[in-house]
């Protein structure tokens, strides 16, 4: 077995846990309100997104065959890996990819710990970036494409995240306003068990969907890597077995369940109600299926918080937590970068250590570590089935304002 080979598994045991990781930080933008309002119990809730997520992540593969093109420069046009980071059997490109997936990894492990829903697509994004950076300067990154089309960081990783949650939060608030006229008068009992109903429907279109896109990330990734080493040559399909790993590993992230963050989500910024859930998770199902549809790698966790907020803000004399949803905004803002610099300082770990081997070894030892040093801090405070809904206890959180 070739140097390059080792290197490959490396890469394709961490997309792997990327995939696992964006599995369970993104359980709660379907399940969320779900779990919040009672329709599922938070168990059965997990399980169904899990099993959704599996399905979805067969159903198309748009975004898995532009994952990559559309932020860095380590493909030609046709898909392939640029000829000179070939070399050694594609190790050069092999530990680029190895360290973007560390720095997607580390930050979504820190946003969990913290229950911050960040974006694992931006977490994914700015560890390719930063040690693209690092290893290829700034004409290895994509940042505006050759102007033909809505490409590059900006325009497929930064105008969809400033407009994806805009979007559905306009289209929860108007549609929790009509909600809430249509059935005025209705008797509460009534309409709160007919909602519940609803929310499932919707909640399981919200999971199918980020299995048509979220997991795709990482099917593009494994795919590249394996271009690199020789291992696969057609540019315009994916292995059956790399779906198959990549829709296995996101469904048991799923069911796994990401308590810290599903708490955040229905708890943290809205109390809300089952025809509030509804709007908000038929908002985030329809612009992540459009999305899909037209490649656009968005972040699925952007439009569900803004679709939550939306149907705060569309049902008359509803709270929602400002304070929450400005620390949720900082985390965005901030994911990119701060994924960016871990990928970056891996790279150079790595480069350091001579870029073979025992660079990517390390690099992946040291990003273990991290992982179960951060499991076993959030032991200390744990979220589970049983608390995540508990009362809503954050500092600050009698400090409500009207929407």
């Amino acid at each position: 077995m070739t140097t390059a080979t080792v290197i490959l598994v490396l890469v394709v045991v961490v997309a792997l846990a990327f995939d696992f990781t964006n599995g369970f930080h993104d359980t709660a933008n379907a399940m969320a309100t779900s779990i919040a309002t009672g329709a599922l119990t938070p168990k059965v809730a997990v399980a169904l997104a899990g099993a959704l997520n599996l399905v979805g992540a067969f159903l198309s593969v748009e975004v898995a065959l532009t994952v990559t093109n559309a932020v860095v420069k380590i493909q030609d046009s046709d898909g392939a890996p640029k000829p000179d980071l070939l070399s050694g059997g594609g190790s050069d490109l092999l530990i680029i990819v190895l360290a973007g997936l560390i720095g997607g990894i580390a930050w979504n492990l820190l946003t969990w710990l913290l229950g911050l829903p960040s974006s694992s697509s931006h977490a994914l994004f700015g560890g390719l970036i930063g040690a693209t950076l690092a290893g290829l300067g700034t004409s290895g990154v994509n940042w505006n494409g050759d102007g033909s089309k809505v490409d590059g960081v900006i325009g497929k990783v930064i105008l969809p995240a400033l407009a994806s949650p805009v979007i559905a939060g306009l289209v929860a608030a108007v549609g929790t306003w009509l909600i809430y006229r249509i059935t005025a008068g209705v008797a509460q009992r009534f309409t709160e068990t007919g909602f519940r109903w609803g929310q499932i429907g919707s909640a399981s279109l919200v999971s199918l969907a980020h299995g048509t896109n979220d997991a795709q990330k990482t099917m593009g990734v494994i795919t590249l890597a394996l271009i690199a080493s020789g291992h696969w040559t057609d540019t315009e399909n994916i292995p059956f077995w790399v779906k198959a790993c990549c829709a296995l590993a996101i469904a048991s992230g799923t069911y796994l369940g990401g308590w810290r963050i599903i708490r955040t989500l229905g708890k943290g910024l809205v109390e809300i109600a089952s025809p509030q859930g509804m709007a908000a998770e038929g908002a985030s199902g329809a612009v992540i299926l459009i999305s899909s549809h037209l490649g656009f790698a968005l972040s699925t966790t952007h439009v569900a918080t803004g679709s939550i907020l939306g149907s705060g803000i569309g049902k008359p004399g509803a709270t929602v937590r400002w304070r929450v949803a400005v620390r949720m905004v900082a985390a965005w803002v901030i994911t990119l970068p701060a994924a960016g610099l871990v990928g970056a300082l891996t790279w150079y770990v790595a480069d350091l250590l001579g870029g073979g081997l025992l660079g990517a070894v390390v690099i992946t030892a040291l990003l273990t570590a991290a992982a179960v040093a951060m499991w076993r801090h959030s032991r200390k405070e744990p979220v589970h089935p049983g608390n995540v809904n508990d009362e809503w206890e954050a500092p600050a959180a009698h400090q409500t304002t009207a929407a």
